[in-house]
């Protein structure tokens, strides 16, 4: 339903895109979204037939790459691209295809994390062997992932911290990474604005933040987003049904990506806007469901952390559209346009389903089940 979802208002919020590069053709953005959802609904089909305990030496495997992918990334090697001011992305040899590698980067973090969570459940409270271990992968991926993308850094250090807390890690040891985290982050903060070329992108960040907490000494460039978004929203009312007839999609910066959400409630009204949500909650219960019934600690972690992944970062963004939350660049995953940030959503979804196949199979052996999942 998300990515029908996706197909309706993709086609429907590029036509602007679609004058500026390729002569209003607007059929070639929908063909071409239309193929690549089609080939995440493979991907989604081929990683649930993996059977999910594979996906703990896949892990291991995905952290090696993904780590060289974002020092690529930051220091700008050959092949590296600069998209709306930001060096994220990676651009795929032959197929001219661009890559974030912090979406292969947060998969692999939040897999390698449950799988050592899993494996160290006897000594997850001991200090030296259960907690500073964990640290160094977080910290690493996190810290490259934070200089050209705060948000997805936050994100994914937050995401860390809830699977510890189902993990049973010490309260005690996650409250100290929490103060940690905020610690080196007010030290970055001080460094970027003292030292302005460290962080090329801390002026944004903290004109973003300005602007969303005093909205009254914004500048026009500064609330211009969140202005249209607004418009839009007041224009959608309660209830409508007018696919297509987007006027703001002519205003927004990015009407098929960041702020798709604000074209959902503009195009559908409140009611479409709640039923949208309706679908990522649904999509946090099943899941959370399939964590329950998992006899395998990794499985319940490996479900809990994907999940909490997608759902919080659609959060993020349908907060960021109605203004809860500053501007971030975080799309609505399975529904906003994309390439490979749309694959490995569909990776993530097939990953959960395998740990849902695994768990009504007669080989699992039962093992002992999270306490807080329990």
């Amino acid at each position: 339903m998300l990515s029908v979802a996706s197909l309706l208002l993709v086609y429907s919020s590029i036509v602007t895109l679609a004058y500026r590069h390729h002569d209003g053709n607007t059929f070639y953005y929908l063909f071409r979204h239309g193929f690549i959802l089609i080939c995440g609904l493979g991907l989604m089909y081929f990683a649930h037939k993996i059977k999910f305990s594979y996906y703990s030496k896949i892990a291991q495997l995905a952290l090696l790459v993904s780590v060289p992918l974002l020092l690529l990334t930051m220091f700008k090697f050959t092949g590296g691209t600069n998209l709306n001011n930001a060096d994220r992305w990676l651009t795929i040899p032959i197929i001219n295809q661009t890559f974030q590698p912090s979406d292969l980067a947060k998969l692999a973090l939040i897999m390698y994390v449950a799988r050592f969570i899993a494996i160290k459940q006897d000594v997850i409270k001991d200090f030296r062997q259960g907690f500073l271990p964990l640290l160094l992968p977080i910290f690493v991926v996190c810290g490259l992932i934070l200089r050209a993308d705060l948000s997805t850094a936050l994100l994914l250090f937050v995401n860390c911290i809830i699977l510890m807390f189902i993990g049973r890690v010490s309260l005690k040891h996650i409250g100290l990474l929490m103060a940690t985290g905020v610690l080196v982050g007010g030290m970055i903060y001080g460094v970027g604005k003292a030292f302005p070329g460290s962080f090329p992108r801390i002026d944004t960040w903290s004109s973003r933040v300005d602007a969303f907490v005093s909205p009254s000494d914004a500048s026009m460039n500064q609330s211009y987003q969140v202005t249209q978004s607004k418009i839009a929203i007041a224009k959608g009312g309660i209830a409508r049904l007018a696919p297509g007839k987007s006027v703001q999609r002519n205003f927004l910066p990015h009407p098929y990506s960041d702020f798709i959400y604000s074209i959902v409630l503009e195009e559908y009204g409140l009611i479409g806007g709640i039923f949208m949500l309706l679908l990522y909650l649904v999509l946090l219960f099943r899941s959370i469901k399939i964590a329950a019934n998992c006899p395998r600690t990794f499985g319940a972690l490996l479900v809990i952390g994907i999940s909490f992944s997608l759902v919080f970062q659609a959060m993020i963004n349908m907060g960021v559209a109605v203004n809860l939350f500053p501007v971030t660049g975080q799309t609505l995953p399975m529904v906003s346009m994309g390439g490979t940030s749309i694959w490995f959503t569909c990776l993530a979804v097939g990953i959960i389903l395998s740990v849902s196949a695994g768990s009504e199979s007669n080989e699992i052996k039962p093992n002992r089940p999270l306490a807080h999942v329990s």
